[in-house]
This record gives C-alpha cells, structure tokens and sequence, in this order.
C-alpha cells in the first residue's frame, strides 16, 4: 500500500479545539486546517469569534485555515466574510453554497472572488451546485470547494464516481481546489487521491489512526484477539 507521505492529496485536519490544533501543527502530513461552527461549539468556542481565530493564526502562520461566516443573510455574509478574510493571509474564508432556506450564495461567491476574497465554499453535495460555484469563482482567485462526501456516503451513494464528475467540472478553474471533506474512515484519505481531489479534510480522531497504515494484517489479528481474551478475564460460564 503506498504510504500517506507519498499521496498527493493533502491533508488537513479539520478541528476547533487550540490543543489539538497546536498539536497536529507539529505534525508534517498536516498541511493545513478547517473549521466550523458545530467543531466551535463542540470545543467550547461560542462567544468571541475573532479571539479564537487569531490563537488559531497564531499557532498556525504557514498553513491555510478556514473559517466560515455565521450569517444567514446575504448582506451578513459579506461583511463577516471581508473580516474574516482580514484576518491573515493564510485564512481562506468559508461560505454555505446555500443559505438556511436553500437559496443559492452563487452572486456573493462572484462578488467575493472577483475582489480577491479567497474562499472555501462549503456544505457542497450537488453536481449542479458544483457547476454554480465554479461559474462564480473568478479563475485568478485561490479557492476551495468543499464536497461533503462523507455525507454523501451516509445516504447510500459512493462518493468516488461523484467526486471525480466534481474534479471534472472545476476544469475550468485550476486555482480552485476540490476538498473530500465529512471523511468517515482512514480508507476515504486513499479514496480521495484516488479521486484527484487536491484536499481531505480528516478529524483527529481518524487522524489518531494514521500509524496503522500498511500494518500487517495478520499481526492485526493476534492483536485483536488478545484485546479480546483480556477483556474477557473475569467472565465465567456456568456448567449446565
């Protein structure tokens, strides 16, 4: 199996808890990070925004960090969005696709890119909303467009196949990054090279599984009987 080191794809650790942030900063294959409100509200984050993103900055200043905007108005959205972006020059600035009522940001993603705002368009599921966010970004801005594959795969539909139509559309934008973003499992990070996407983003918690990559199976098995055997001393069954 060929190592994570030699996979094209990078990887970003997708993460709003600082420890943890500062800790898979150390880590080389870590080649930049994502955030969120639910992984803000999950650490802890719920009141000072702009604190929390520039500790984060700050214990990060050489690798790209999104942060997304919490308005649900258009208007709300590019004023957050030309804060956020003031931030630092490695911050990429996270817009919804669509709005909470399922309205399309396509006219804000064009107004942004075309001044220069570098974006993640995120909550990606849709070929057609894949079409609209690449009409939008302006060829010459940096970008991201974040397809939610995990998410995909939860409904009963390989995202594989998807993912490489959503590669296929952003022909025309070469500066746009396609990111394999909600991963599921350490497989999805193979998945996602596979695929040609340029970004996965994966939890620590799956992150944590990295050192089991190429291990030998069979060793895997003795292993996993013996967590079993250990965890069974104390149990006894009664004779008939």
């Amino acid at each position: 199996m060929t190592s994570v080191a030699e996979l094209k794809v990078k990887i970003f650790a997708d993460s709003a808890d600082y420890d943890t942030v500062v800790r898979m900063a150390k880590n080389p294959l870590i080649k930049g990070f994502t955030t969120n409100p639910s992984l803000m509200r999950k650490a802890g984050v719920n009141v000072d925004y702009e604190a929390f993103a520039r500790n984060i900055l700050a214990a990060v200043p050489d690798r790209p960090v999104s942060f997304e905007v919490f308005a649900d108005d258009f208007t709300g959205m590019v004023e957050q969005a030309r804060t956020i972006a003031s931030w630092g020059s490695n911050v990429f600035v996270k817009i919804p696709v669509t709005d909470s009522k399922g309205q399309s940001t396509q006219d804000l993603v064009r107004v942004l890119s075309r001044t220069g705002v570098i974006l993640n368009v995120t909550a990606i599921f849709t070929l057609d909303q894949v079409h609209a966010v690449a009409a939008a970004l302006n060829p010459e801005t940096p970008a991201i467009v974040s397809v939610f594959a995990g998410r995909i795969a939860d409904t009963g539909i390989d995202p594989a196949p998807h993912m490489q139509m959503c590669k296929w559309l952003l022909r025309c934008r070469p500066k746009a990054q396609l990111l394999w973003a909600s991963t599921r499992e350490l497989l999805n990070i193979f998945q996602a090279d596979e695929c040609g996407c340029d970004i996965v983003t994966v939890p620590p918690e799956i992150l944590g599984k990295l050192d089991l990559v190429g291990k030998d199976l069979a060793e895997y098995s003795r292993e996993t009987v013996l967590e079993f055997y250990r965890n069974a001393t104390g149990l006894t069954i009664s004779s008939a």
